[in-house]
């Protein structure tokens, strides 16, 4: 028996997604270990947030109220605090820019290895971690022997945790380190309008776009769909739209009801941004668009004659 301690992340006030993920990626591990799965909550409004964390089918919820938002030091200190509090052997953290900060922090000081940006793994007497390679073109696997380490899972690559539980909710003080850093507020940096990872219905972009003045054409299929619009990287790299919109490796992940991909060929970069959407629509002139390869329908025509169909179909 071996337990699994999972670390939440939150901001702004809110849990993110990545969270829940986390928890379901936790919950596999910690049942294939036979053990009980510990949620961590760290900072801001940590009852709230762990009242919601124990509906999610969690063994345990420990609640650590240091600070509002992320702080290296306190995340390091409570994460080895609950280490020897809980004897959990196996973190799992999310893989985001907070989580890559202070897992290898946790990992040197505890002497455990640490394997980043999961995308699924294994667990049979010790474990086996799949991760991506060279723009998302390669599969790799990582073999981890002994039962301690520290995992960081890449977001939208578990389904969100679902249930019910009863779990104890636990108070935890932890003492941390005096530095030279502290936190004295956040910045949004990129953002924008919307959060195109919130969006139900995406419809988004790509260079088969052609000119950036053709760009209203989709917008309208997006308004008749109350849908949100977004995009591959060539339109944001062309300034068409703003980086807040773009989708895959260096935009971000997102997981929709429904994703639309108008005149996107399918490169890996985008594919790792969307491929966990529930229902992917594409619409290519290329009958063998590797988006195809993934699309749960696909429209093999030009989108200058598809999208005005589909705009009189919903408006």
């Amino acid at each position: 028996m071996s337990d699994v301690l999972v670390v939440s992340e939150h901001r702004r006030g809110e849990l993110r997604d990545v969270s829940y993920e986390a928890i379901t990626a936790g919950r596999e591990l910690a049942d294939a270990r036979d053990g009980d799965l510990h949620v961590a909550v760290v900072g801001g409004d940590v009852g709230r947030f762990a009242e919601d964390l124990n509906r999610q089918g969690v063994d345990a919820v420990h609640a650590v109220s240091n600070g509002e938002e992320f702080d290296h030091n306190v995340y390091q200190s409570a994460v080895g605090a609950l280490l020897e509090g809980t004897g959990a052997e196996a973190v799992v953290i999310p893989n985001s820019v907070n989580g890559l900060d202070y897992a290898p922090a946790v990992a040197e000081a505890h002497g455990y290895p640490l394997v980043t940006d999961a995308i699924g793994f294994e667990y049979d007497d010790g474990l086996t971690v799949t991760r991506e390679m060279y723009g998302s073109k390669v599969e790799t696997t990582v073999d981890v022997t002994g039962d301690q380490f520290v995992l960081t899972v890449r977001g939208g690559e578990w389904a969100p945790a679902e249930g019910v539980g009863d779990a104890t909710v636990e108070p935890v003080e932890v003492d941390h380190p005096e530095s030279g850093a502290r936190v004295t507020g956040f910045e949004e940096v990129g953002g924008g309008d919307v959060d195109i990872a919130d969006a139900d219905v995406l419809v988004s972009v790509g260079r088969g776009i052609e000119e950036e003045e053709n760009l209203e054409l989709v917008e309208d299929l997006a308004d008749a769909l109350g849908a949100t619009l977004s995009a591959s990287r060539p339109i944001v790299d062309n300034g068409w739209l703003p980086k807040n919109r773009q989708v895959g490796q260096s935009g971000k992940v997102v997981t929709p009801d429904v994703y639309i991909a108008i005149g996107i060929s399918g490169a890996v970069q985008h594919v790792a941004g969307m491929k966990g959407s529930d229902t992917i629509v594409a619409v290519n002139t290329d009958p063998n668009a590797p988006i195809f390869d993934i699309a749960d329908y696909g429209i093999v025509g030009d989108l200058f004659d598809v999208v005005p169909e589909l705009i009189d179909e919903f408006a």
